[in-house]
């Protein structure tokens, strides 16, 4: 992998930091992208290019603007001479039913989740295709598969990412290109760490009362997910190991999707 390049949207905490650090102590070269505050974004810049001896630079692309997408995705292609993997990472979530949930915030969760999907890989997939080589990472959800009450954008952008997933692995088959959705259970991400706060304050339960019932509802396991699973799952898909597999999803979920 040591060479190689890739863009990590969303990276600068969670999920995405955590497959950005893997893929950088595999020799990576990786463009950050996040909100944060600058000096933390430009500490963990500097710490991934210094420990794992790889340029390391930052994007603060708007993942709901296309033209900034596709500044990123150019912007790194003159970076590092190419972008070869691409993770797909970026995400919002809003809780609401489906009758007040607000126009604004539906278009918002569909453009982040889904849509910048879209444009990157559409952005990246000429120089890929140039290259003859090339990995596309989606982090879908295992909402992408199941829904819950309540999160009617988020469910929708996650199924449509899968399905958007599927689409590209198809139309790369016949090249050394894949394409595939890594599907997380409950990751104790800034997302999720927010959602539990906000459960524990409404029914006047401590932070560990409601992340155990949160767990408990869906994830067998009864263990979160960490970044590193997902960051170790998603350099398997850029390995030899994992060429035949495309159009696919791997779910790192606890066993929420088996039930």
């Amino acid at each position: 992998m040591r060479g190689k390049s890739a863009i990590v949207t969303g990276s600068t905490s969670g999920i995405g930091q955590g497959v950005a650090e893997c893929l950088a102590a595999a020799g990576v070269n990786v463009m950050l992208n996040g909100f944060g505050e600058a000096s933390d974004i430009e500490a963990l810049r500097a710490r991934l290019a210094d420990h794992h001896g790889i340029q390391c630079r930052y994007s603060p692309a708007d993942m709901s603007r296309p033209d900034e997408i596709r500044a990123m995705v150019h912007e790194a292609e003159d970076a590092f001479g190419a972008v070869d993997i691409l993770v797909n990472n970026a995400g919002i979530q809003f809780v609401s039913p489906v009758q007040d949930f607000p126009d604004e915030k539906w278009d918002a969760v569909l453009a982040i989740n889904l849509s910048a999907a879209f444009h990157a890989i559409k952005a990246a997939m000429p120089g890929m295709r140039s290259r003859h080589w090339g990995r596309i990472i989606n982090i879908a959800s295992a909402h992408g598969q199941v829904a819950s009450a309540n999160k009617a954008g988020y469910v929708a952008a996650k199924h449509g990412l899968i399905g958007l997933t599927k689409v590209v692995g198809l139309e790369t088959a016949e090249t050394s290109i894949t394409c595939n959705a890594i599907c997380p259970g409950w990751v104790l991400t800034p997302l999720v760490r927010q959602q539990i706060e906000v459960r524990a304050a409404n029914e006047g339960k401590s932070f560990e009362q409601a992340a155990t019932e949160l767990l408990t509802e869906k994830q067998p396991s009864k263990q979160f997910v960490t970044p590193e699973q997902i960051g170790e799952t998603a350099l398997f898909l850029c390995s030899p190991g994992a060429e035949q597999i495309t159009g696919t999803t791997l779910n790192v979920d606890g066993g929420w999707v088996a039930q």
